[in-house]
């Protein structure tokens, strides 16, 4: 079978499959979505300049980008539909955890030793909430802060089942880049969420994302995080955004907090090996050695 043969058949074979034209069958359609972008149409890109025929790749490749947009705009028009319902208050909490399970399989995520795991959870939750332009980093990190990454949303979602939020818990969320976790625990848990971010661009976007969906429980705050107002929050939210003497400072504000009252901090990351070292901190979880699994801790 040749080139063009092998790559016409797989796309004929994604044509045909009506069930990926249904709203509702999102994971199937991400799939093909994700097979279209990252092996057929790598594929063609290859072989326009290994070998072939140039007319007919060309060919192939406007029919896989023409294919590959009718399946976006199915998930564009699904999506400006669910915002919309969004920002009227109908997804929140139990209803917001249905709506993910009729799209998604939330059992069939995994959590990684190595390194974060990203899936189709993530994809649903990225066109969910992230539908503006994403706005480039522009902050000058200081050496021992670390550029920003998302927490998986699976992780996001086991620290809501995790945790046993009581409705005058206040998440704080140091480092909060685009603020997906801060409303993804708000969402989830109906509390009240605070993301501190130390790029002005992240946190502005952030802020503008929140209004939009009518989130008025979660706020972003532009701070440095050694410097930032603790005094509300009672359970906070690392995902390594720092390490070194700037997570020992953030460290010791939390603890001055916890001498007026009991707060949970739940991280993710390498950073977890140096909270658990901390001594006015205890592991609820026997085993924190996994740092890319969340880990939760009490003061004392």
């Amino acid at each position: 079978m040749t080139v063009i043969s092998h790559l016409t058949s797989l796309i004929e074979s994604i044509e045909k499959d009506k069930s990926i034209y249904y709203p509702r069958n999102f994971e199937r359609r991400a799939d093909k979505i994700d097979e279209l972008d990252f092996h057929i149409l790598d594929h063609i890109k290859t072989s326009i300049w290994d070998k072939g025929s140039q007319e007919d790749l060309s060919l192939l490749k406007l029919r896989e980008e023409r294919l590959k947009l009718s399946l976006e705009e199915i998930d564009d028009k699904l999506f400006h539909k669910l915002r919309e319902r969004l920002l009227l208050g109908e997804y929140r909490q139990e209803e917001f955890r249905k709506l993910l399970a009729k799209y998604l399989d939330l059992n069939a995520g995994h959590f990684s030793v190595a390194a974060p795991v990203y899936d189709n959870l993530d994809t649903f939750i990225n066109r969910l909430l992230c539908f503006d332009h994403v706005p480039q980093q522009q902050a000058v990190l200081e050496p021992e802060m670390i550029y920003y990454q998302k927490t998986p949303a699976r992780v996001v979602l086991e620290i809501a089942k995790r945790c046993i939020f009581s409705p005058e818990d206040v998440f704080v969320d140091i480092g909060s880049g685009l603020g997906q976790t801060s409303m993804l625990i708000n969402l989830l848990s109906g509390i009240k969420s605070v993301g501190i971010e130390f790029d002005l661009a992240f946190c502005d976007y952030a802020k503008v994302r929140a209004s939009k969906l009518n989130m008025p429980k979660v706020t972003f705050i532009h701070a440095d995080a050694r410097r930032a107002n603790y005094a509300n929050g009672t359970v906070f939210y690392l995902f390594t955004p720092f390490r070194g003497s700037v997570l020992r400072d953030v460290l010791a504000s939390l603890q001055k907090q916890s001498n007026s009252r009991k707060i949970r901090l739940i991280t993710y990351g390498p950073c977890t090996e140096g909270v658990a070292r901390e001594g006015w901190l205890y592991s609820t979880i026997p085993d924190v050695t996994d740092v890319y699994c969340p880990a939760f801790f009490e003061s004392f």
